[in-house]
């Protein structure tokens, strides 16, 4: 990846992302091809914050319709980061 925010495409904002902020704990759309090492280092570098953990879930296309012809979501890759204590991000 040649910048953080090629990276990092997007936080994610749904409920389940609201409630495990509690425990901080943030959502992030990333590139198919990044690492762990690379989304920990690009979370730090963008927001500014110390990174306990990051667990990695690849989300398969959704299957789609249009009239009469079927097709697939492209496929993507969701993180979810796991901050250090006293380390927090600000969502507008």
């Amino acid at each position: 990846m040649s910048t953080s925010y090629d990276v990092i495409k997007n936080i994610l904002r749904t409920e389940k992302s609201t409630v495990i902020q509690k425990d901080r704990q943030y959502m992030f759309r990333v590139a198919t091809s990044a690492t762990k090492p690379e989304i920990k280092k690009s979370v730090e570098e963008i927001y500014k914050v110390k990174v306990q953990a990051v667990n990695v879930v690849n989300v398969p296309g959704k299957r789609k319709r249009v009239r009469m012809k079927y097709g697939y979501a492209s496929d993507w890759k969701k993180a979810i980061v796991t901050l250090k204590e006293g380390s927090k991000i600000e969502v507008a």
